[in-house]
């Protein structure tokens, strides 16, 4: 008896260790769902893009699912509590994963509830104005903001959002109170600022690039470190005597305990994704950034800005108490 339980526990093991290899070798073999916390803009245009071209070196589509929520962290929240590690459910993760948790207390940890698989590319900010707006520069906006406190309206992704805060930041450095008017998603930031609902929206710079090219809109200042290649006519916040630098990074993450053959085929088919030229044409044209850190430095990048995200609140005056 004891012999026939030592060979049919050895034989298991063996199965199992015969049957891990094949199956990560095999993976993938039905639809993957890539979860993205927001609606329409350029964030939805890039994962789009990224995923139909990791498709082709997956042999199965990637599908994209919008659930806009909690600054992003909804799709994220859900994945980490209900899917499985398996490779199958996957979720985009902006820097709101790290930030969240300092924002109010949430059900997940972002350095242990998740998968770091891939990092992708970066955000640029900007605040901006309508083409027929009398704020011509950033001196002017906040000139007349400190005149009318209270009164300068401007709409972003959401409380707590990056747009959110980098306003915030922006007005204790300047001193003056804004009006805050949040709303889901790029597209309908832009569209309110553009409707005269706000009267400045912080966006991403992605999708302000067409509205700038069909001089509907004008942007006052990036939070880059320089100035951006598209619009080199733009002066940075630091230039205007604000020190505000903040490019946002973006990736893939998935459920804790993934294994790791799994994580290096989807890291793998998103870097060729990346690196496809109809990606490189699609960060030029919005001017966003390419931004690549392998499966290991993306958890190390988000040890180190999990810290960083606390010290940005607590400037902007929204730390959890």
């Amino acid at each position: 008896m004891k012999k026939t339980l030592r060979y049919m526990v050895g034989a298991l093991a063996l199965a199992c260790l015969l049957a891990s290899p094949a199956s990560a070798q095999d993976f993938p073999t039905r639809p993957i769902s890539l979860v993205l916390g927001y609606g329409s803009g350029a964030t939805d245009l890039q994962y789009r893009k990224l995923a139909q071209l990791a498709s082709k070196h997956l042999g199965q589509q990637v599908v994209v699912e919008n659930k806009p929520g909690a600054n992003g962290t909804l799709g994220l929240a859900t994945m980490a509590r209900t899917a499985k590690p398996d490779g199958y459910t996957i979720a985009a993760s902006t820097i709101t994963i790290l930030r969240q948790p300092h924002l109010q207390k949430t059900d997940w940890d972002p350095l242990k509830d998740f998968t770091w698989i891939i990092g992708l590319g970066g955000y640029s900010f900007a605040v901006a104005v309508r083409e027929d707006s009398p704020f011509t520069t950033l001196a002017d906006m906040i000139k007349w903001a400190r005149a009318n406190p209270g009164k300068l309206s401007y709409a972003s992704s959401g409380v707590g959002s990056s747009l959110h805060l980098l306003m915030e930041d922006l007005a204790a450095r300047a001193g003056f109170e804004p009006l805050h008017v949040p709303y889901k998603g790029g597209a309908e930031i832009n569209t309110a600022m553009l409707g005269g609902q706000t009267m400045v929206v912080v966006s991403g710079v992605g999708s302000m690039i067409q509205l700038v090219e069909a001089k509907k809109a004008r942007i006052l200042a990036v939070f880059d470190e320089g100035r951006l290649r598209k619009l080199p006519e733009v002066p940075t916040a630091k230039e205007q005597g604000y020190d505000i630098v903040y490019p946002s990074a973006y990736g893939i993450v998935g459920p804790r305990g993934m294994p790791e053959p799994i994580v290096k085929r989807l890291h793998d088919a998103f870097k060729l994704a990346m690196d496809d030229p109809e990606n490189r044409d699609f960060l030029e044209r919005f001017d966003m950034l390419y931004w690549y850190r392998s499966s290991d430095e993306y958890r190390k990048w988000a040890e180190k800005a999990f810290i960083e995200e606390r010290l940005f609140l607590q400037r902007a005056g929204a730390l959890q108490k």
